[in-house]
């Protein structure tokens, strides 16, 4: 555990209410706090700036190794590339469209600390990912007394995500814009009957940006309709730019979806209204080419330095299909309670097969079914605990005492145009199960990061 872990519980434990209850009595704006008060880590998690900034570093050069694949491996032919990953064409000729070449850097990558360093567990990349609204609780905290004089005691601080994204947003829109100097319009735009299921969490989202003075409209992909000049509009509103909230699988399930969104791509190409981030970044964020950067096939395709990156960063990742090495599955097999079957393209845990809970026959199961999706086999990365204080377990006046238990963070680190970005956590006990995600652990509880000295 880091240190400062451990001074933040010991004060909690001493009778430090304010410190203990300061997430409870964080004063959160109302659409955050209705999105996300009940999902709260009972404290913040802690990670050290140095270790930080080294890991957003790496991430930063593997997003150029990502990136890179194509021309690579593949003599710069994407739909090939593609194929590799295991996509079938209509899904990756939707990835594809109104693809620039380079998706905008714009991502966050869940990590463990192993107790030496980070190690990567996945890298999510577009504007579909969560959490980027998570520094408003960072603010929140510091607006708790007790909080306020730990952080300066200590040396705390944080990046503002929503701030860095706003910035880019700017950028981005400013070709696009109608009045040349004027803020742009944003529309924050998911699928197509998915506000119902996610509008609080855009909701909470699109009030942190309207703290960046930044005015995002909600809608849905069907809402859009295009102008006679190509300028897409959202209620009425016309749109200097769209922040995606979908991603290509929602518009492949939806009969529509494909038809739908082409107005979407028309608009961007023509520079009416542009679309950020494009769909393009789902290639670069599927498991499988993780499998690319660590598969030995293709070794020599990296120099020294690069091998040397990819080893540091990431676990043993291999991806299983049918007629890959019989070699590679026997392996596999003897190596069960070390490794983990995560869905190429899935998200949240969900789908994915852990080899240390499983008996050796439902294993061999597991592989069949990873062999015939395209699964990634990734070697167990195993979490360094932190100590967490339920704060209702205190002494019987609630003032002092009690118990702190292990907890584990899957630490999210974003990317932005300018580097690192911020970062959150999303925590479990430390006996709740191996996957940690909202998704697929009801135990899961969100947490926002501080950095120390």
């Amino acid at each position: 555990m880091t240190q400062l872990s451990r001074t933040y519980v010991d004060e909690c434990l001493n009778g430090n209410e304010g410190l203990r209850d300061a997430v409870a009595r964080a004063e959160l704006p109302p659409a955050f706090d209705e999105a996300w008060r009940r999902h709260l880590l009972p404290r913040p998690w802690f990670v050290r700036a140095d270790e930080m900034a080294r890991f957003a570093r790496d991430l930063e050069e593997l997003f150029e190794l990502l990136v890179s694949l194509p021309d690579r491996l593949f003599d710069g032919d994407r739909a090939r590339f593609a194929a590799e990953l295991g996509l079938a064409p209509r899904h990756a000729e939707l990835l594809l469209r109104a693809a620039e070449g380079r998706p905008a850097k714009l991502g966050r990558a869940d990590a463990y600390h192993d107790g030496t360093g980070y190690r990567l567990l996945e890298f999510n990349l577009g504007s579909e990912v969560g959490g980027m609204d998570m520094a408003v609780c960072n603010e929140a905290l510091l607006g708790v007394g007790e909080f306020k004089a730990f952080a300066a005691e200590h040396g705390l601080h944080h990046v503002d995500t929503a701030a860095r994204l706003a910035a880019d947003l700017r950028a981005r829109a400013r070709p696009a814009l109608a009045g040349g100097g004027a803020e742009p319009v944003v529309g924050l735009v998911e699928g197509n009957g998915a506000v119902a299921s996610y509008g609080r969490l855009m909701r909470a989202f699109q009030e942190a940006m309207a703290a960046q003075d930044l005015e995002l409209r909600i809608g849905e992909v069907g809402e859009l309709r295009a102008r006679p000049d190509g300028k897409l509009t959202l209620g009425g509103a016309p749109l200097d730019l769209v922040l995606r909230n979908f991603g290509a699988r929602q518009l492949l399930d939806d009969a529509a979806g494909p038809e739908v969104a082409e107005q979407l791509f028309r608009a961007h190409e023509a520079g009416r209204t542009v679309l950020f981030t494009s769909l393009e970044s789902g290639l670069y964020a599927h498991k499988n080419a993780l499998g690319l950067l660590s598969d030995p096939r293709w070794a020599g395709a990296f120099d020294g330095g690069e091998r040397a990156l990819v080893d540091r960063v990431l676990p043993w990742s291999r991806t299983l299909r049918t007629g890959a090495p019989a070699a590679l599955f026997d392996e596999c097999r003897e190596r069960r309670e070390r490794l983990i079957l995560k869905p190429g393209a899935g998200y949240g845990g969900l789908d994915t097969y852990v080899g240390w809970e499983c008996t050796d026959a439902e294993w061999s199961e597991a592989l069949t079914v990873a062999a015939g999706r395209g699964y990634l086999a990734q070697e167990r990365v195993v979490p360094r605990p932190e100590p967490v204080q339920d704060p209702a377990e205190g002494t019987a006046d609630g003032s002092a005492g009690g118990t702190a238990e292990d907890w584990i963070a899957a630490v999210g680190v974003f990317l932005a145009s300018g580097g690192y970005a911020g970062a959150h956590a999303r925590a479990n006990r430390a006996d709740g199960g191996a996957i940690v995600g909202m998704s697929s652990n009801p135990g899961t509880r969100m947490a926002c990061v501080f950095s120390h000295p």
